[in-house]
């Protein structure tokens, strides 16, 4: 399946700072550019940390090395944007700093950039789910089950061969971006209920 990558919404002109960045100019950064934080890095463009508003407010230190929160949460640009919100959610952040594959900044990713995924039209989404799940992944035809998408919620509706089948469809169709919720309305001709639950569980399909 084809998944929207970090890469492709970030923002690549990255405003950045260096340990030694006094603190009246980041507060300077974060006005004049109208953003909540900025990544300090080293001289090889690692990230070190972050410098937000909030430690900005909370400490008046002379140079940016004393008020980063460290270790820098990053995320790579070549990971998935629904991997990068459930990594934002479980750190309690608002932004991520992406890096490269030699861990080097490239550019950063926000909440908000994040929630742009959910305003795919839903005509692009039925067409992902007709053309990644159903033909690439599970080697059925497009119309093989009907397909309905309104405000990002899918109704899946038909016959198919087997129970795990129609498991596995509703668990691919949850995962495609900008899809909000799922609505199962398959049936199916064969119950293969000997699978484990484990194994019948949608969101325990890894793919």
């Amino acid at each position: 399946m084809k998944h929207l990558k970090v890469g492709s919404l970030m923002t690549a002109d990255v405003v950045s700072a260096v340990p030694a960045t006094p603190f009246k100019e980041v507060a300077k950064l974060l006005a004049e550019r109208d953003i909540s934080g900025v990544p300090v890095v080293d001289e090889d463009d690692h990230v070190l940390g972050v410098v937000s508003e909030s430690d900005l407010l909370a400490r008046h230190e002379p140079a940016t090395r004393d008020l980063m929160t460290t270790p820098a949460v990053t995320v790579h640009a070549e990971e998935t944007v629904a991997d990068a919100a459930r990594l934002m959610v479980r750190r309690g952040v608002e932004r991520l700093p992406v890096v490269d594959e030699e861990e080097r900044l490239v550019g950063i990713v926000t909440r908000r950039d994040l929630l742009c995924v959910y305003l795919r039209p839903d005509s692009e989404i039925r067409r992902r789910i007709r053309e990644d799940v159903l033909t690439d992944v599970l080697g059925l035809a497009g119309d093989a089950v009907d397909v309905h998408v309104l405000d990002g919620v899918v109704t899946l509706g038909g016959r198919v061969r087997r129970r795990s089948q129609a498991l596995t469809l509703v668990g691919l169709a949850e995962r495609v971006d900008g899809v909000v919720a799922v609505v199962d309305q398959l049936s199916f001709h064969e119950d293969d209920s000997y699978l484990t639950a484990s194994a019948r569980t949608p969101h325990h399909i890894s793919w």
